[in-house]
């Protein structure tokens, strides 16, 4: 049901839009910036932050937005929001604290960095969109309750496949079907990829080679099953998730034939994924319905007999629906995809290579480590180490490749609040 495109242009007819600040200048916070300030009504981009200004300049600077003002403390963000000149800064603080800001978008893709902005930004009032699966996939369940007590929203977004799915289970669930599989399309899945390996293709489409790393190498799409199962309070049937690998191009209407009916009839459903299918990169929904009835007129609408039936959506626009996100929150007080059920499925550390001891983790997306989803209740229990907090761990011990690290495996860094929060989210939701 399409109710925020009125929404939002009554806004602009009525010239109270929506006051944006993002967080993060990189390629899909450029993408954002362009699509808000060229293709939206009733909203309005006043501030970007980045560690360079250059960064938010050029983000400005490519949605046709020239010479904005570099802006350093809370008052004088509001000064130029209060004269309509858009801000930029390279401290993400006054975004989160001026009061003429309605909505934070939180779009680096860093653990400790992310859970400051957002829980300043929690702190000031401002509810908050997140593209940010790493960060929302190691403590989203933590912000949610921070959010919660505020009376905020704190949401992933539409357009990344999580919010999509969300969508899509939504949608799916309202007209009677019991999702009990919510999926997402992959084109390729190698743990061992490294920055390396992904150098041509980042140079080609003008990313990060550590941020294509992260799709190419498992840890992204883990992090996105992790929100969507702890949307849901579905879980993974196993560790790493089953994850079939079907020929180039078959179509993701056979999905109902891929995963172990006993895994997805028995319990709550499941999160899992596929490689190759098509249309990709896409995303689906697996459901099952109890009424005969029902059942017929499933059949005659071309969905199959049963007992599985595939809802696909059979695409993901990323930065062109976040602004959906934004309203929804904003006007509507509704989440697009938030840790319902708490913590449900963590990422875990794994082991790229080989590794010994006193080494120093690098972070997600490089050359040691990559993430594989496991249920939050069997991670606890056994003492295994989120990928989101694995960034400047020592090791205590040597470990070999796909081995899963334990917090007893390494020395944490001392004092991050990311740490801090995730030690607070597990003694609420696993004792």
């Amino acid at each position: 049901m399409q109710i925020v495109d009125r929404a939002l242009q009554e806004r602009e007819a009525t010239g109270t839009p929506i006051r944006v600040a993002m967080v993060g200048a990189g390629f899909m916070a450029r993408g954002i910036a362009l699509q808000i300030v060229g293709m939206v009504p009733g909203m309005e981009l006043v501030a970007i932050s980045n560690r360079t200004l250059e960064g938010a300049r050029r983000a400005f600077a490519e949605a046709g937005v020239d010479s904005p003002v570099r802006i350093r403390t809370t008052r004088e963000l509001e000064a130029a929001i209060s004269d309509g000149c858009p801000a930029i800064s390279d401290d993400p603080m006054p975004l989160c604290h001026a009061d003429a800001v309605d909505v934070v978008i939180e779009v680096t893709g860093a653990v400790e960095f992310g859970a400051n902005v957002v829980i300043e930004a929690i702190g000031h009032g401002k509810h908050v969109v997140m593209m940010n699966a790493e960060l929302d996939g190691t403590i989203g369940p933590i912000l949610k309750v921070k959010a919660d007590e505020a009376g905020l929203i704190v949401t992933n977004s539409e357009g990344d496949q999580p919010g999509v799915i969300m969508n899509l289970f939504r949608f799916v669930s309202g007209i009677g079907v019991r999702p009990v599989l919510c999926g997402n399309i992959k084109g390729l899945q190698d743990p061992y990829r490294n920055p390396t390996t992904q150098a041509e293709f980042a140079k080609k489409w003008g990313q990060k080679p550590h941020m294509v790393t992260a799709f190419a190498d498992g840890t992204k799409i883990s992090f996105e099953q992790a929100i969507v199962a702890n949307a849901t309070g579905m879980r993974v049937a196993r560790r790493g998730m089953h994850g079939p690998t079907v020929p180039s191009g078959t179509s993701i209407q056979d999905a109902v034939n891929w995963y172990p009916l006993e895994d997805l009839l028995d319990g709550p459903g499941i999160v899992d994924y596929v490689v190759r299918a098509s249309p990709g990169p896409g995303v689906f929904v697996l459901g099952t319905h109890d009424d005969p009835r029902q059942k017929h007129y499933l059949n005659l609408y071309k969905l199959g007999e049963g007992p599985l039936y595939c809802f696909y959506t059979p695409y993901h626009l990323c930065h062109f629906e976040v602004h959906n996100s934004v309203a929804r929150a904003a006007l509507f007080h509704d989440a697009t995809i938030a840790p319902e059920f708490g913590s449900r499925v963590d990422v875990l550390a794994t082991a790229k290579i080989d590794l010994e001891e006193g080494q120093v983790l690098d972070g997600i997306g490089f050359y040691m480590t990559y993430g594989q989803c496991e249920n939050s209740d069997a991670a606890h229990r056994e003492g295994l180490l989120p990928v989101g907090l694995a960034e400047g761990c020592r090791l205590k011990r040597a470990l070999k490749r796909d081995e899963v690290l334990a917090y007893d495996d390494v020395e944490l860094p001392e004092g991050t609040l990311a740490g801090r929060l995730r030690a607070e989210q597990d003694r609420l939701f696993h004792g």
